[in-house]
């Protein structure tokens, strides 16, 4: 089983649509970042989470060819305006791509892309089933059973999903608070990867500061920075953490 991140970058991504690079060197590869999303690749199953405006690009880089289903986080643009992409993979099938996301997501999705949901003609018809965000979803490798929990936390006004696969690996990556009945997931797990948006506060996302203090609470084996912005250099960034902490890169993959 493997999980690929296939998109670190904040919500413009690194560079931003207009060449802005800020801190970032754009002679190093891993500076480039598309929009946050991963996928969860098992024996059985492809599923991704999120639908960033860059999956075609992410997809048609790391040869995905097949996605059985699609958890969503949260309903901000840089997490769904990527759904239109997933009609491909209907048109392979000829059947609705389920895709999962919480009550808040799910309003937002069905106000946003309604056509994708409900069939308005015969030409186009409804290529994704919306279901509700289940507390845990099952999926399997090599005939084993692999639970993913959905754990709600804090994203500034919003809240969003984190996604624990298999007790081994979480994935954070939009968050400003997890609550404290929650922790006990989160502690010592192989894999902790975590929003990291830049060095300074912001009200919706960690800083560098409190992910490397959330790192030393629940004390993984190895964390991740993700949801990096401009302001961090991959470089510069690396060298100043711990030797169990690394920045993420696009195409990052982990074999669970």
């Amino acid at each position: 089983m493997k999980f690929i991140i296939l998109g670190c970058g904040s919500s413009m991504g690194v560079p931003r649509p207009d060449g802005f690079f800020g801190n970032c060197d754009p002679n190093n590869k891993k500076n480039y970042r598309t929009r946050c999303s991963a996928l969860i690749k098992t024996t059985n199953e492809n599923i991704l989470i999120d639908t960033s405006p860059d999956l075609r690009q992410q997809l048609l880089k790391q040869k995905i060819k097949k996605i059985n289903k699609v958890l969503y986080s949260h309903m901000h643009g840089d997490q769904t305006h990527g759904i239109n992409d997933l009609r491909s993979f209907y048109i392979n099938s000829k059947k609705q791509l389920d895709v999962y996301a919480d009550k808040y997501t799910s309003k937002y999705l069905n106000s946003t892309f309604s056509y994708i949901f409900k069939s308005y003609s015969k030409e186009y018809p409804a290529t994704l089933k919306l279901n509700k965000l289940p507390k845990k979803i099952f999926t399997k490798n090599n005939n084993k059973k692999i639970g993913i929990q959905s754990i709600m936390v804090e994203h500034g006004k919003v809240k969003s999903n984190c996604f624990i696969i298999n007790k081994k690996l979480a994935y954070i990556s939009d968050v400003s608070k997890i609550y404290n009945k929650d922790h006990k997931y989160f502690r010592n797990l192989q894999y902790l990867i975590i929003d990291c948006l830049w060095y300074n506060y912001h009200p919706s996302h960690f800083n560098l500061e409190t992910s490397l203090a959330v790192i030393k609470k629940f004390k993984p084996k190895k964390a991740i920075l993700t949801n990096l912005s401009p302001v961090l250099d991959y470089k510069v960034l690396k060298k100043m953490l711990p030797k169990n902490v690394i920045p993420a890169h696009d195409g990052l993959t982990i074999n669970l």
